[in-house]
């Protein structure tokens, strides 16, 4: 009887050990959330949970993320996604995607002010009411949020908000040529040929005279928006009718200044195929001598070089300029932001990624990204600012692939950065190489969020703009490569007479009625 009660007795503490240990084992596997991210760029390669920023991030959220790219055209892949309904939990793509209007009119993704109102109405506490106001839906409920997004009041605020366009050109190169005036369209063209004149080769690579951004479907942003906004072509005509900016006398001569030096074999056969990798890969070489670009899809190439060779850098000084000589109306960050993330219906724990979202956007979520884990990456000086700790600094301003493995700060983990709040804690460090790159844009830099719009392109004035655009996409290497300015001309007003045919004076008239709506609703003049 004894050793029953014995027996009894082990059983019970067995069976209560039993009980406790699968209680623990469930309590360690619930303990983290794992949410899968789609990033609609094939470019980003960051991972996550290896360095101290993102663990500290999973920490305090209780959330493990799984990035997932696109290998080859990223809209392809988001494309066969929202087809096959089988989206991840959280998705950012550009703010201008047509698969945005897509998801939301399929019911795909979650409204995020639902989603506040169940599970973390402090939300609301660390969004920008403008920048709710602008992206949310005629519904009246937001499916996104933007990063980098500023409101025309921020411009009020902070004195630092710059462009991300920039003229560059390989700091010795420019030097040995005698540093000239690129301005106008003659000097652009001499001071190009006498760059490849003088280097056919530069560190034992082929010099590329000109380089620019990818060339996809629509066009190329160097040699169309960026270019138009260096010649500082309006939007819309002192009536404020919108214009047609690809009609601008200013810019068909720069175009055909262009085509001159491709004519002379300047503009190399390899910028028109390259993708974003294989230019980024370029850039690190220093194999371009001169660009219209966005200096921050280069500043971790600018300080490798600036590592190897501090001349060997790029540096921003004034480029083409419309024939007037005016300044040049470059865009600053606007209410559209760059990307927009959102919560797809498919995620398995939407309380866990709006959790996260706030997080991200909140202050401290905004420290974090941006400075990192405070007293190992940061800490406040004398006078109560944040500042980098030295050896950070100096990893984070010569090896960025590094910085990133072992700390992840300084938004390497971007998809809700807030540039506004930053530009309280990210000074301009006059060693950081690209510090002048930004600078340089301050004086030129124009909130122009007012004039940039998309239409769904489910509708009839969408489907023309559309159309429009891609054609363009077609066109516009015909125009760079054309053998001469009458054959330039002709392929030039062959695509005006039939961007007209397809009705694009519909397409001028409905962002004209945007534009206004887009005025009043900023509170900006007209």
């Amino acid at each position: 009887m004894k050793n029953k009660q014995i027996i009894s007795v082990l059983l019970c503490i067995a069976l209560a050990l039993s009980l406790f240990c699968s209680c623990g084992k469930k309590e360690k596997a619930e303990k983290y959330t794992d949410l899968s991210w789609y990033i609609n760029f094939s470019w980003f390669n960051t991972d996550w949970g290896n360095n101290i920023v993102s663990k500290a991030i999973t920490r305090k959220t209780k959330c493990n993320i799984s990035f997932i790219t696109p290998t080859g055209n990223p809209n392809e892949k988001l494309d066969s996604m929202i087809a096959s309904d089988s989206l991840p939990d959280l998705i950012t793509l550009g703010w201008w995607e047509p698969e945005i209007s897509e998801m939301i009119n399929d019911k795909k993704v979650y409204a995020l002010d639902k989603l506040a109102d169940e599970y973390d109405t402090y939300f609301y506490n660390v969004v920008n009411e403008q920048v709710v106001k602008w992206h949310s839906r005629p519904n009246g409920h937001l499916y996104g949020y933007p990063n980098s997004a500023c409101s025309p009041s921020d411009y009020e605020k902070y004195d630092n908000l710059a462009s991300n366009e920039a003229f560059l050109v390989r700091k010795d190169i420019y030097e040995a040529i005698g540093s000239p005036d690129m301005t106008t369209p003659e000097g652009f063209v001499k001071a190009v040929e006498k760059a490849a004149k003088m280097f056919p080769t530069i560190d034992g690579n082929e010099m590329i005279p000109v380089g620019c951004t990818e060339f996809n479907d629509i066009g190329c942003d160097s040699f169309d928006n960026y270019l138009l906004d260096f010649l500082a072509v309006p939007y819309v005509d002192k009536k404020g009718n919108a214009i047609d900016r690809l009609k601008n006398k200013d810019y068909i001569t720069w175009l055909k200044a262009f085509r001159k030096l491709g004519g002379e074999g300047l503009l190399k056969d390899e910028i028109f195929v390259e993708s974003r990798t294989q230019k980024s890969e370029k850039i690190n070489n220093g194999q371009y001598f001169c660009m219209i670009y966005q200096y921050t899809d280069l500043s971790d190439q600018e300080k490798n070089l600036y590592k190897n060779n501090p001349d060997s850098i790029y540096i921003a000084v004034d480029g083409p300029k419309n024939l007037s000589g005016d300044d040049y109306t470059l865009p600053g960050t606007s209410v559209n932001g760059w990307t927009v993330t959102m919560i797809s219906k498919k995620c398995q724990n939407p309380k866990a990624a709006i959790k996260l979202l706030t997080y991200l956007l909140s202050e401290e979520g905004q420290k974090m990204t941006w400075l990192g884990t405070q007293g190992e990456m940061w800490d406040y000086n004398k006078d109560g600012v944040p500042e980098i700790k030295d050896d950070v600094r100096k990893l984070l301003y010569t090896d960025r692939k590094k910085y990133n493995s072992i700390y992840g700060g300084d938004s390497c983990y971007w998809m809700m950065q807030n540039d506004a709040m930053a530009s309280q804690w990210i000074k301009d460090d006059p060693d950081n190489p690209v510090t002048q790159l930004k600078k340089w844009s301050y004086p030129y830099t124009t909130y122009v969020g007012q004039y940039t719009i998309v239409f769904d392109t489910s509708t009839d004035v969408g489907k023309i703009k559309n159309k429009a655009e891609k054609k363009w996409g077609d066109v516009l290497p015909l125009l760079l490569l054309s053998k001469s300015d009458r054959e330039f001309d002709k392929i030039y007003n062959n695509y005006m007479k039939e961007r007209y045919q397809m009705g694009y004076e519909r397409v001028l008239s409905a962002l004209t009625l945007k534009i206004q709506e887009n005025i009043e609703k900023l509170g900006l003049d007209k």
